[in-house]
């Protein structure tokens, strides 16, 4: 009987999954909204509303996760233990399977609370796993709804300087900025408007999928959660929610003045994660000049920019990854980690 493989990422504010076939053929991506924070009720609904959308039968899946940091849970043990637990209940007759880091695959039976610290957070590092075993080396950079994982590549390994949260975001190979999620007040401080520099108040008025709505670059079926002041997602919406930021009211007539304003932003928050990037290219000399940035997740197309703005090819991560057999709003790239997850375990399961 054909095995099919569904892998599955677990964040705060979204649900990933992916259908494989192995060694690497994709049947079927999925993100579904789970603001977990309000309730591991939100786990069951998303992770039921993916099951009852399968086109097959699953003989095993294998879990990551970034949701046990939300502040439902007591910490981050709690959150790993707490997830744990649901996903146990919501697939009580199959092989599941974690993913635990550096402590590799574990059976759902084989866990043990030594290894909570492992499995949380650990989906980057299956991402840049699987990329470098296909490419290499690199740049594996994914820009998702949240956050940036920026990860050096070279020889087949993840040369990565930090492993938790709080290491990588020193070692900036976390840059805590999204796409979709960001509040604009943590991306800039202040921004060009009709060629004046304007402080950015300190208010939750708008989020960044106002500016790449702005920009045309927000595909809309990335775009899962609530806007800041809960309206609608209308360039009209996201142009007043902008305007607000620096104290002014949007008028119909001023739409390309709140584009200009949209796009500084974006440069803003392009720099920040250029910055980055650089920093970690210059660490070692990559195999050759010609050694790529792989882009990952639904803000990939800032990751082919950066490649063109430092000279190097641009990579994208499905490209990584065999001929797929799906129609869906959301592709490989956006489901790096529940892609690689998947592939992974295939990999382990049969060495």
């Amino acid at each position: 009987m054909q095995t099919n493989i569904m892998g599955w990422d677990i964040g705060g504010a979204h649900l990933k999954a992916a259908i494989i076939q192995p060694p690497s053929d994709i049947i079927a991506v999925y993100q579904r909204p789970c603001q977990l924070w309000k309730g591991i009720d939100k786990l069951h609904e998303a992770v039921q509303a993916i099951l009852s959308q399968s086109p097959t039968h699953i003989n095993k899946h294998v879990l990551t996760m970034t949701g046990e940091l939300v502040d439902l849970f007591e910490g981050r043990d709690d959150g790993v233990k707490h997830i744990l637990v649901a996903m146990s209940q919501l697939l009580p007759n199959a092989e599941v399977i974690v993913y635990a880091g550096k402590d590799g695959f574990l059976r759902m039976a084989e866990v043990k609370p030594k290894h909570y610290a492992n499995i949380a957070s650990a989906n980057w590092l299956a991402s840049a796993t699987w990329a470098a075993q296909k490419i290499g080396s690199g740049l594996f950079v994914d820009v998702g709804s949240t956050t940036t994982d920026i990860l050096l590549l070279s020889g087949g390994k993840v040369l990565a300087e930090g492993y938790s949260d709080y290491q990588r975001l020193i070692s900036q190979e976390m840059i805590y900025t999204g796409i979709v999620r960001t509040a604009v007040m943590a991306v800039a401080q202040s921004a060009q408007d009709e060629g004046k520099e304007v402080g950015i108040m300190a208010e939750y008025f708008a989020t960044m999928a106002d500016v790449y709505r702005l920009t045309g670059e927000l595909n809309e079926s990335h775009d899962q959660c609530d806007s800041a002041d809960g309206a609608e997602k209308t360039v009209a919406a996201s142009a007043k929610r902008l305007a607000r930021m620096i104290g002014c009211d949007y008028h119909d007539n001023e739409l390309a003045r709140w584009q200009c304003f949209a796009n500084n932003l974006r440069l803003q928050q392009l720099a920040r994660i250029q910055t980055a990037c650089e920093r970690h290219g210059k660490r070692i000399q990559l195999a050759t000049n010609n050694s790529p940035i792989i882009g990952a997740g639904v803000g990939r197309f800032l990751v082919k920019q950066i490649a063109q703005n430092v000279g190097r090819p641009y990579l994208d991560f499905a490209e990584l990854c065999s001929d797929t057999w799906f129609n869906s709003e959301h592709t490989v790239a956006d489901c790096a980690p529940a892609i690689a997850v998947a592939c992974l375990a295939a990999s382990w399961d049969s060495a």
